[in-house]
């Protein structure tokens, strides 16, 4: 699974800018979830080649009450989930006592702490961090996060011996399904009813973090792996009614994941927290089905007025399927599975640039592409780019110029051709560059002195 790095400190120390930098973002990423999250955001990052998630925390003061003993709360939690944390400080301030409270806070937590000597820009690295030794946590790094320098070494360094496996080759040619949503919708339930079986046959993969539990499981001769999300787990070793969530583990089973099953309770609204966790499964670009589950206990005349308020509170997510289920019961589970296959099938898909390219100048003989300063948008041929999900090349000219709506119209014309049921599908533009655009007339003098003396004929009617 992906490594999982903490951003800890007091107030003000660029922990928020720093985290949009190894999210690529400006903003926090996926999950503000209400009850469960106070300042403490979640992004996906990359450095070179490695891969990781980030966790963005609120400033931990020293006799902190009301909500800054809230935020503290959560600061801890996303402790506990960490398998690095960056303590980071202000290296123009030097040390603070609450940087000492910091350090001792996290002394006491056994966790791998890496200090972080933020806003060192024009200072010598040993210099801007040599006062924070005396906090005994190590060697600092200095960085600056604003002018993103220091950024790749203090990455190496931070996931040094930490490899992500959500491509890990331990599960052969299983289709990896991850079951996500809040706690008490039916996740354990339903897996039980999947399996056939009350009795969890489960294995911890190599690799993966704190109760993350992958569980094989074979139907019709195919072979799936379900990467669950707290809810599995006997209720003795609950030690919480939320748990510690599992924010961070459905971000890692999504990233394992080809196909996820978000699983909503029939009888409760549609929540921010679904919302928010459904939506980041198609930021990622994963297959997507809504299983809303209970369904057996919905009076009939109930039953449309849920299926409009699912219409209405999860319009970015038209192209996931929703099946109403009972997994108590079983009814709707075996639709379930079979939905599985074909949006794990369409999201694996390869389909050929001929076909695409068809499949391009039918939807703009239907609606042509808007004129761009009395020009028009031209959109030439399309090909495939990549699969889990499919993304779609196009080529023309003045390809940035093409407005959102267009996209999205594309988008749905693509996965209406080639039936691509369950997955996003994304849209991407290159510019077709001309082959003598910055040079010289490509005809040589004597060329051109023929062009010349054969356009002068035709002027006198030769």
């Amino acid at each position: 699974m992906l490594p999982v790095v903490a951003l800890v400190g007091r107030p003000n120390v660029g922990k928020s800018t720093l985290f949009n930098v190894l999210t690529g973002t400006r903003a926090a990423l996926v999950a503000d979830l209400p009850g469960l999250t106070r300042d403490r955001n979640y992004g996906y990052g990359r450095v070179g080649p490695s891969r990781y998630l980030v966790v963005d925390t609120g400033g931990l003061i020293d006799d902190a009450s009301g909500v800054e003993e809230l935020m503290a709360q959560q600061t801890l939690r996303a402790i506990e989930e960490a398998d690095r944390v960056l303590f980071m400080v202000d290296a123009r301030e030097g040390v603070t006592p609450s940087d000492s409270f910091v350090a001792r806070l996290l002394r006491r937590s056994g966790k791998p702490v890496m200090v972080v000597a933020n806003k060192a820009e024009g200072k010598e690295p040993a210099h801007a961090g040599a006062e924070f030794h005396e906090l005994g946590l190590g060697e600092p790094q200095s960085i600056s996060a604003s002018h993103v320098q220091g950024i790749d070494a203090l990455m190496e360094r931070a996931l040094e011996g930490l490899v992500a496996s959500g491509e890990s080759e331990e599960f052969g040619d299983s289709v990896r399904v991850a079951v996500i949503g809040r706690p008490n919708v039916g996740k354990s339930t339903l897996i039980n009813r999947l399996l056939g079986e009350e009795r969890l046959i489960t294995f911890d993969a190599p690799g993966t973090t704190r109760d993350a539990v992958y569980v094989p499981f074979e139907r019709d001769g195919r072979h799936y792996t379900l990467i669950d999300t707290a809810g599995v787990r006997r209720r003795a070793r609950v030690e919480e009614k939320i748990e510690k969530f599992s924010v961070i583990k459905a971000l890692q089973a999504v990233d394992s994941a080809n196909v996820v099953i978000g699983v909503i309770d029939a009888h409760d609204t549609v929540a921010e927290q679904d919302a928010s966790l459904f939506g980041m499964v198609a930021e990622r670009g994963r297959a997507l089905i809504i299983a809303v589950n209970k369904w057996d206990g919905i009076p009939t005349d109930k039953r449309n007025e849920i299926r409009n308020g699912l219409s209405l509170r999860l319009p970015f997510l038209d192209f996931a399927p929703t099946h109403y289920i009972s997994a108590l019961h079983g009814s709707g589970v075996g639709d379930l599975v079979r939905m599985v296959d074909v949006a794990y099938s369409a999201c694996m898909r390869d389909i050929p640039t001929p076909e695409l390219t068809r499949a391009l100048e039918t939807a703009i003989a239907q609606h042509q592409p808007p004129l761009v300063r009395g020009r028009r948008i031209k959109l030439r041929y399309a090909h495939q780019g990549g699969r889990n999900p499919p993304v779609i090349v196009i080529h023309g000219n003045q390809v940035e110029q093409v407005p959102e709506a267009y996209r999205r119209y594309l988008a749905n014309v693509f996965r209406k051709n080639f039936r691509l049921e369950g997955t996003p599908v994304r849209v991407e533009f290159r510019s077709d560059e001309n082959p003598f655009k910055g040079k010289r007339n490509p005809l040589t003098p004597r060329q051109r002195r023929s062009r010349q003396r054969m356009m002068r004929r035709v002027k006198k009617g030769r």
